[in-house]
């Protein structure tokens, strides 16, 4: 018999910038306020993505908007995305969960499916494992996750979601009709919005009725979805843990609108230039290196322009992407006018799966600790502590 793990970062979006609002000095925690991670309302993204327990306490939910839930709660504290923090923190998940088995699955950036049929020989009993992962995380990485466990990757899942937060469920399949079959069928996995109205129109309303119903009723109903789910209500699946460690972003990149229209190459280079450096910052957080750089543009008559490189090494270092960037700029822009730039590199690899060409630049060792020595002193004493001599402003 398999025992599966699913662990499931409480809130992670807010937990995971509480936690580096923390590091930062930041007064609060914010998961003990009401706040939200959200959009931007000036781009019309301003969308609830995670909330605090005190804000959930004010009626906010997930997916509405931010306007209305600053009526709900007008002191609401709001903090924007930032997806690049999330992988940090994904990956550091990972690698921790990493010290307990070699068969992980990534399901998504904040959860993970984790076999531990064969490491029970070396750790011991299960719960008392899952226990230590909990704490390891709360402690070392500074949020709090549940943990599912069961003999297959749905009952581990739903096990998971049964009270949070910091919470450790186990859904054995003798447990399934104590703690499964009375929940409601929307709660069940893969019941979408649509699904649970038609099964509450044959007063089917819980998991239980669902597990007890007909499964040719089921498939006449609801196709090949309702076999599935009527499966899933009996706690059957016979899905395999998949061993996934890819990283789950796919490349980096950054634009920017200009308040006025560029026509001079200089300028349009010294743009570049800012956008590459964040680019490559991001780049150098994450740990990984890209190998397709992409340069794009639009003219004040919105005609958009874009032009990318595949090179045979990868690279993270902010001139060596730039050298590329400028190249790319020369052989995409036309001359017209131009109100919006971006670069991004894509198809990461890890730092240290780096193949290196007898073409590299001599300089990339010293350009490799230059940029080092500047993200450790921008991220110990703010972004302005060092500024290219291209971008400071003259005394007047």
């Amino acid at each position: 018999m398999r025992t599966i793990f699913h662990i499931d970062a409480n809130s992670a979006y807010l937990s995971w910038t509480a936690v580096d609002l923390m590091k930062k000095g930041f007064a609060i925690d914010i998961r003990e306020v009401p706040s939200v991670i959200a959009g931007d309302p000036k781009t019309r993204r301003g969308i609830i993505l995670a909330k605090s327990i005190p804000a959930k306490a004010c009626g906010i939910v997930t997916g509405e908007s931010l306007m209305e839930a600053k009526r709900k709660c007008p002191e609401l504290l709001i903090f924007p995305p930032d997806h690049d923090l999330y992988m940090l923190y994904s990956n550091a998940m990972y690698q921790l969960l990493n010290d307990y088995s070699p068969v992980i699955q990534r399901y998504s950036i904040d959860e993970c499916f984790l076999d531990y049929t064969a490491s029970e020989k070396r750790f011991g009993d299960p719960l008392d494992v899952a226990y230590q992962i909990k704490e390891r995380i709360k402690n070392e990485l500074g949020f709090t996750v549940n943990i599912g466990i069961s003999t297959n990757m749905l009952l581990a899942k739903m096990g998971s979601e049964l009270k949070k937060p910091d919470r450790i469920h186990t859904l054995y399949p003798d447990e399934i009709k104590e703690k499964m079959w009375p929940l409601p069928v929307s709660e069940l996995f893969m019941v979408g919005h649509a699904s649970a109205q038609k099964l509450k129109k044959i007063n089917i309303r819980t998991i239980g009725e669902l597990a007890e119903s007909d499964p040719e009723h089921m498939k006449a109903l609801l196709k090949s979805q309702g076999l599935l789910i009527w499966s899933y209500a009996n706690g059957i699946d016979e899905g395999e843990v998949t061993h996934d460690s890819a990283i789950l972003q796919k490349g980096v990149g950054n634009s920017t609108t200009i308040d006025h229209d560029v026509t001079d190459r200089k300028e349009a280079q010294s743009i570049l230039l800012s956008l590459t450096e964040k680019v490559a910052t991001r780049l150098r957080k994450l740990n990984c290196m890209g190998c397709l750089i992409s340069v794009s543009l639009k003219t004040d008559g919105f005609i958009r322009y874009s032009h990318q490189v595949k090179l045979c090494t990868s690279l993270n270092t902010t001139s060596e992407i730039y050298d590329h960037v400028c190249r790319l700029l020369d052989e995409c822009w036309r001359g017209e006018p131009i109100r919006q730039l971006g670069v991004s590199v894509s198809d990461f690899c890890q730092h240290e799966e780096v193949q290196l060409s007898m073409f590299d630049s001599g300089n990339l060792e010293k350009n490799q600790k230059l940029d080092a020595t500047i993200d450790l002193i921008r991220n110990r004493y703010g972004e302005q502590a060092v500024v290219r001599a291209v971008f400071a402003k003259p005394e007047k």
